[in-house]
């Protein structure tokens, strides 16, 4: 919003590259904001459906959940207005266009009200989408029926749509709007490839380990994993695709770079822009899906009590388990991470050549960049032993 200060013949470029960035920030934002509403409401899952096996209504279950979890979301929107307001000197000094963003950095109040009752409503609905096993019967909870299965028809629904794109990028178009729709396109198909493949790729690695582990803390890996995937997905997809864009954005600007006919000052300073937000789309995605992360590590300690410490009696050591829940995250965003980067540099491979040639440190920040991410993540997944660390505390009580 910042930039819709600017109204000169390169404004709308930066607000249509903004906007791309907020859309791209949507994936990892509703993945917190989902892992944060599904741990409170695993928190309480035996007690409502103790509820419900003493006849309580599924709307009144339902009430009661969306309720408190729309209270400890309004809380912590709070909390967040507040830390808006506290780093604003350090985001102010933000550079676009050759100058900080300074005195644009503060939103008007309709908007940071708006935010606030954004935050609410996805925490309402998080919560209601994490009560479908509760709303389908309370003894389904306890038994934790509802077991998904992902077929292999996705990866082959997932290479048709990605041999397709790679020989549409290969064609030469008169037209340069058909040609800029195929690029927009193709890139979409790409990201929807993606999220379609994930899950699948995190069902495969489940299998593969089921069958080759060798330690303990690979076989727990394994099975949690294997019992949902598409919670697995959720939690490293927004770090999954802003690797993506990442990559075709970064060898595209580092490629750039190197005309040596810039026709001005401003095209220029728009090369050095592009690549500012990239890096803060990076890092802000990175930052959400560690917290997701750990949060949703969290609520499957709380889920997996029982199980937890039922190891803990059998002897089994608190870092077998600590090391079963890092592996769980992990090993799938390493690998479907490293997909990722082959699909986008596959995608724009004559780009990428380029600039690993003509622009190497550009390349090596990028790839920096992902690699730090990656320990991001890992560090929030490593917060939840607290949690583990209190589940435990209670079954040697």
């Amino acid at each position: 919003m910042s930039f819709l200060r600017w109204d000169d013949d390169l404004a709308v470029t930066y607000q249509l590259l903004a906007a791309l960035a907020v859309v791209l920030l949507v994936v990892p934002l509703a993945s917190l904001g989902g892992a944060a509403a599904r741990l409170s409401a695993r928190r309480r899952d035996d007690r409502l459906a103790t509820l419900r096996l003493l006849g309580a209504t599924t709307a009144t279950v339902a009430r009661m959940t969306v309720l408190e979890s729309a209270a400890v979301a309004l809380v912590g929107a709070v909390v967040g207005v507040v830390g808006y307001v506290l780093v604003a000197p350090f985001v102010q000094l933000v550079h676009f266009r050759g100058e900080p963003i300074g005195g644009a950095f503060w939103l008007a109040p309709w908007v940071v009200a708006a935010a606030v009752a954004a935050v609410v409503l996805l925490a309402a609905v998080s919560a209601v989408v994490g009560l479908r096993q509760v709303s389908i019967s309370p003894l389904g909870v306890r038994r934790r029926q509802d077991v998904p299965r992902i077929g292999w028809a996705r990866a082959v629904v997932s290479a048709v749509v990605i041999l397709t794109v790679i020989l549409a990028m290969q064609g030469e178009y008169a037209d340069l709007a058909v040609l800029v729709a195929v690029v927009l396109g193709g890139f979409a198909a790409a990201l929807g490839v993606l999220n379609l493949l994930g899950p699948w790729v995190v069902s495969v690695i489940a299998r593969r380990q089921v069958r080759r582990a060798d330690r303990p803390e690979r076989l727990l890996a394994a099975r949690s994993m294997a019992q949902s995937p598409k919670a697995v997905w959720r939690q490293v997809s927004g770090v999954v695709m802003a690797c993506f864009v990442a990559v075709v954005a970064g060898s595209g600007v580092a490629t750039m770079a190197m005309a040596d006919d810039m026709p001005s000052h401003k095209d220029q300073l728009l090369l050095v822009d592009v690549q500012t937000g990239i890096l803060i789309t990076v890092v802000a995605s990175f930052l959400m899906v560690a917290a997701s992360a750990g949060v949703t590590q969290a609520a499957e300690v709380l889920d997996r009590g029982e199980l937890y410490r039922s190891l803990d009696k059998l002897g089994v050591p608190e870092a077998t388990m600590v090391a079963a829940q890092r592996r769980t995250i992990m090993t799938p965003l390493v690998v479907i991470t490293g997909i990722s980067v082959a699909l986008s540099a596959t995608l724009v491979l004559p780009l990428v050549g380029i600039a690993v040639v003509t622009a190497p440190v550009s390349v090596l920040v990028t790839a920096g960049c992902i690699v730090a991410g990656v320990l991001l993540v890992r560090l929030g997944v490593t917060t939840s032993r607290t949690v583990l660390r209190g589940v435990l505390a209670e079954g040697r009580s």
